[in-house]
């Protein structure tokens, strides 16, 4: 993160609104992009949420906890985080 000088960039008016609120003081602007949620671009989030559904669904069909830790690879307390969660 580098330093900018607020004198430099904004105008006047705007300079001395901010230094009623925090005259001298180190203030942090995050950036105006949205950042994207994990695997929205990959994909990976779709295909988990599917995944999670259909292991919900296979346990209300009365699937056991055991059989769906065995059929996903899971561990299980992953099954159970995803079937009570």
């Amino acid at each position: 993160m580098k330093y900018v000088n607020a004198a430099e960039i904004l105008p006047e008016r705007l300079l001395r609104e901010l230094q009623t609120y925090i005259d001298g003081d180190v203030l942090y602007v995050p950036k105006n992009s949205s950042k994207k949620k994990w695997g929205t671009v990959s994909g990976s989030r779709s295909f988990y949420g599917e995944r999670n559904r259909e292991i919900q669904r296979l346990y209300r069909e009365g699937c056991s906890m055991e059989a769906l830790s065995e059929e996903y690879g899971l561990a299980h307390s992953t099954i159970r985080k995803i079937i009570y969660g």
